[in-house]
């Protein structure tokens, strides 16, 4: 894209939004959150020009917003400034805003232009990059779960609706409930305004299985980087609907101990240079490739070291458990929702695999970057994936997979796959961080230390 093309974005966005006085700046850190910062509109220019000073700590926040300080990046080397300069495409209106606002996503390089290896959009484009170099090109869609919450002056509950006729709140699970949706509606027409304002492509809503939690699906993309940045941006958009209507969403993992948890979970699909579905066609365990058994074996091969990235903190691990659909063993079949890779039903020229791992917790572009490094590394390697689950068969739920914050972490530190794709000093420094992060989290003492042990031990 050459110098012109961004100015004449930003020319274009001021013609059709001319009273726009501020400009937020959104990059996404390790854990998937959104930072950044507020400009006024005389920076604009600069921004979707040369660029403008970030701190390059930004990208390595912890989920509390502080820096880690076991990283050789951010506190100990001074926490220089990189450039960051808008993505193309990205500049949007922020409808919910109360002053004329716009808001783009940023991505990060040195001041040479070299991409700085720790932000994520940089991290998704270089385990693509093998890929790309096979001629194949991904097709790519996210599917993301969350909760609507209330506060009773106690605690946080799932938004129940109410019995008809009454304040009483309807309990049940009620999947796919229309009138869960209904009780809604003001929610969903927000949302469905603030998505085509955004140039969000979102698609069916349905209410989950589970009081309060609700799916929105993106549509399907050729350009991963692309499709997660939809991903943040509905995020953000998500929360920014349910605030309007006096609500709070959340897309933690597993926000209610007796409900099921929230995923993220990513349709892909690879096309060669004439287009065609390499995913398609005939092998001996269906109606789908060679290539895409070898796909799912790279990716459970590469499972357990990426559980780090899909499980990214403490609270990821509880929506591990029998009976909500999620797969602590890295299986596979077609049209099984109890599986870790399942094949939907369809066409054979969108035949695609659904990875159904991640929590909705985790950030979009780096479970890419670990599903496109499994992908790359099964296909270029061969791998059997093993016996396929059939349709509709019955399994106990079993666990091979580190479903514990620490050894998910071990599992991480040990692999030698990823850090081919994420490159070994951005590997080294993501391990590092989340580990910082377990040790604060897990040296907290807590009220349910209290409830356990205070009085019996």
């Amino acid at each position: 894209m050459t110098a012109k093309e961004p100015q004449n974005e930003l020319d274009n966005f001021l013609t059709r939004f001319p009273d726009t006085r501020f400009m937020d700046v959104l990059s996404t850190d390790m854990n998937g959150i959104l930072r950044g910062k507020r400009i006024q509109s005389e920076d604009f220019p600069k921004l979707l020009g040369k660029g403008a000073n970030f701190a390059a700590s930004t990208v390595l926040m912890s989920a509390l917003g502080a820096t880690c300080s076991n990283s050789p990046y951010g506190t100990k080397d001074g926490d220089p400034d990189v450039k960051c300069t808008a993505v193309p495409g990205s500049l949007a209106p922020v409808p919910w805003a109360s002053q004329p606002t716009g808001q783009c996503l940023i991505e990060l390089s040195e001041f040479d232009g070299t991409p700085y290896f720790l932000d994520s959009r940089n991290v998704l484009r270089k385990a693509l990059k093998p890929l790309y170099d096979l001629g194949l090109n991904p097709v790519m869609a996210t599917e993301l779960e969350f909760y609507l919450v209330e506060h009773d002056g106690n605690q946080f509950n799932p938004r129940y609706p109410t019995i008809p006729g009454s304040n009483l709140p309807q309990k049940g699970v009620q999947f796919g409930s229309f009138n869960d949706l209904e009780s809604i509606d003001d929610f969903l027409i927000d949302l469905g305004n603030f998505c085509r304002n955004q140039n969000i492509p979102a698609g069916a809503a349905l209410s989950e299985y589970s009081p309060g939690q609700f799916e929105v699906n993106l549509n399907h993309v050729d350009d991963p980087l692309l499709a997660c940045d939809h991903a943040v941006l509905l995020k953000r958009a998500v929360k920014a609907a349910a605030h309007k209507n006096g609500l709070a969403a959340t897309f933690m993992a597993k926000p209610f101990a007796e409900h099921a948890g929230s995923g993220l979970h990513m349709h892909i699909s690879l096309l060669d240079a004439d287009g065609n579905n390499v995913f398609s066609g005939k092998c001996k365990d269906g109606t789908f490739s060679d290539t895409l058994r070898h796909a799912i074996g790279g990716l459970s091969a590469a499972m357990s070291e990426s559980m780090a990235v899909f499980a990214p903190n403490a609270n990821s691990y509880r929506r591990f458990a029998p009976g909500f659909f999620v797969a602590a063993t890295p299986n596979w079949g077609v049209n099984h929702r109890n599986l870790a890779m399942r094949i939907p039903v369809s066409q054979q020229k969108n035949k695609r695999v659904e990875h159904r791992v991640a929590g909705a917790d985790a950030n979009p572009y780096l479970v890419a970057a670990a599903v496109m490094a499994g992908i790359h590394h099964g296909i270029s390697n061969r791998i059997d994936p093993g016996p396929m689950i059939a349709e509709k068969q019955k399994i106990d739920y079993e666990v091979t997979m580190p479903v514990r914050w620490s050894k998910s972490l071990d599992c991480f530190d040990a692999g030698e796959i990823l850090p081919k794709y994420f490159g070994k000093e951005c590997h080294r420094v993501f391990g590092i961080c989340r580990q910082e992060e377990e040790d604060m989290f897990h040296a907290q003492v807590s009220n349910r230390d209290y409830e356990w042990y205070l009085r019996a031990v």
